[in-house]
């Protein structure tokens, strides 16, 4: 039986998940392979005695900039049984973004794809990296070597050592390094593998980067049940749906954007396929995070995908805070992000630092066995924790008497309005229920008069409809009851929204600087 309280290394839960799954299948990809735990295990091994040939061991910096594949994760395995410090990199990120994040990590050794969807990740890295960094391309396939008496390693985070080091997407400043150890990734893990309640009659999915915070989180909730997953090295709706069909998914997700690209996806396949049935038949579970899940995309997605959706909370310094649970209600799932996860300690604090009572709203702190060890920056570090050792989200919201967590928005995301905060989030959120909107952001611009003013951009639900004006939204958010000084004096028609970073989310940055006057 898994216990939390003994294991403390990413190996230690490989080795138990090995033993106690033995020839049950871990992984599937879209081509038909299928590799089980314990040989997930033995691979690793041999991985491992690759990488040390190469001169990895404990303690040496190891950048990545891989897909999401089995090869990824075995990579991955193998430098957590070495205890090395090993810092992922989005696929994404180019040479500016790269080049940076090797210099601040101090990396020694980057691996790299060689040539991915059609662009050169070996020259790029070479070109980002800085002299004594040794670029090792994995094109032909990983090293590996006879793990004879196997590779030594050292302690994976029970003596409070950082071995990742994950980057913020950092969209509008230099990227933050956020250092965890084996142990405060396994407890986000643990966590969610206890909110969705998953088992090994489950099949699961990975189409998101496997280089975010989320990728071990997840993989760490497969060793945790025991449940295997698809892996996609990218995500495309259709092609996603159909290897999910084939391979019986029972939940994917990954984050909102998600749940609306299955939408669109499932309202296409029936119109082309009106006797097909379900866009994936198996399918009872949708989860994910990262972005704010507008309650009408909860109803739409789940009526038509015929599934619950189950919403979380999390971020690079904290994979896992809160998490919808199957067992939740649908008010409950729609309308908060779930209950804190287990160990995840959640105070809602007022502007002048006292905790705020239950359903008042306050920046949102948290403590736990699964936040981050420290930035690398020590400066920032100082600036995050507060005297209690609560970990400053810099995110609005509330505990409801249930116990739910309600966000409301950023406490950069405020839209400063004749000197009064308006949350942008809960103006998208009621701009989401009028229905000729299919996604939106509200952002604030500057404004001579009143400092800032509200701008609604949407993208139309349908493009062929008379345009949605502005006067037709205002008139249905003031019949939705919102007050008159949080009304948008300003809409922008788009037809897609600026998204970035692994999770797909939109960036703001893009839509201030476009309709700044």
């Amino acid at each position: 039986m898994f216990e939390p309280a003994r294991i403390q290394t990413l190996w230690e839960l490989v080795e138990y998940r090995a033993g106690a799954s033995r020839g049950a299948p871990m992984f599937f990809d879209e081509d038909g392979r299928t590799v089980t735990f314990d040989e997930v295990r033995d691979e690793a091994l041999r991985v491992a005695a690759g990488f040390r040939e190469l001169g990895i061991g404990a303690g040496t910096r190891v950048a990545w900039q891989l897909p999401t594949r089995i090869e990824t994760v075995l990579a991955s395995l193998a430098l957590a049984r070495l205890g090395a410090v090993q810092t992922p990199i989005i696929p994404l990120h180019r040479e500016r973004e790269v080049g940076f994040i090797l210099a601040e990590s101090a990396a020694q050794y980057v691996l790299v794809p060689g040539i991915w969807r059609g662009f050169d990740h070996t020259a790029m890295v070479r070109k980002a990296a800085g002299d004594g960094v040794r670029v090792i391309s994995v094109e032909g396939g990983l090293p590996t070597a006879d793990p004879g008496g196997e590779p030594g390693r050292a302690p994976g985070g029970e003596n409070g050592g950082t071995t990742w080091i994950y980057y913020t997407s950092g969209t509008t400043s230099a990227p933050k390094g956020v250092e965890h150890t084996d142990a405060t990734l396994i407890a986000g893990g643990v966590g969610l593998a206890t909110a969705l309640g998953m088992s090994a009659d489950d099949i699961g999915s990975i189409a998101f980067p496997y280089a975010h915070i989320a990728g071990p989180d997840y993989v760490i909730a497969m060793l945790v049940s025991g449940f295997p997953a698809v892996v996609l090295d990218s995500f495309e709706p259709g092609r996603a749906a159909a290897v999910y069909r084939r391979r019986g998914v029972t939940m994917a997700g990954g984050s909102t954007a998600f749940y609306q690209a299955f939408l669109d996806e499932s309202r296409r396949y029936r119109k082309e396929l009106p006797h097909a049935g379900r866009l994936i038949p198996s399918l009872r579970l949708l989860s994910g995070g990262g972005a704010p899940m507008p309650p009408e995309l909860y109803t739409a997605a789940g009526r038509e995908l015929a599934c619950a959706i189950v919403h979380g909370y999390g971020m690079t310094e904290c994979p896992m805070i809160a998490m919808g649970t199957p067992y939740d209600n649908d008010e409950q799932l729609s309308r908060t992000v779930g209950r804190p996860v287990a160990g995840a300690r959640v105070r809602i604090v007022r502007p002048d630092g006292t905790e705020a009572e239950a359903g008042e709203s306050g920046e949102v702190t948290l403590k736990g066995p699964m936040l981050f060890r420290r930035y690398t920056d020590p400066a920032l570090t100082a600036e995050a924790f507060d005297a209690d050792g609560y970990f400053h989200t810099g995110d609005l919201g509330h505990l409801r008497p249930d116990g739910h967590l309600v966000l409301t928005g950023r406490l950069k995301d405020i839209i400063i309005r004749k000197g009064e905060n308006i949350s942008a989030q809960e103006i998208e959120d009621l701009v989401h229920t009028h229905p000729a909107v299919a996604e939106a952001a509200v952002i604030g611009l500057p404004d001579r008069a009143r400092g800032e003013r509200v701008c609604a951009v949407i993208t139309p639900a349908d493009p062929d409809a008379p345009p949605l004006t502005l006067g037709m939204l205002t008139a249905h958010l003031r019949a939705a009851g919102l007050m008159t000084q949080k009304l948008p004096e300003q809409l922008e028609l788009i037809d897609e929204l600026p998204r970035g970073g692994p999770l797909n989310k939109v960036i703001k940055a893009t839509l201030r600087e476009r309709y700044t006057e």
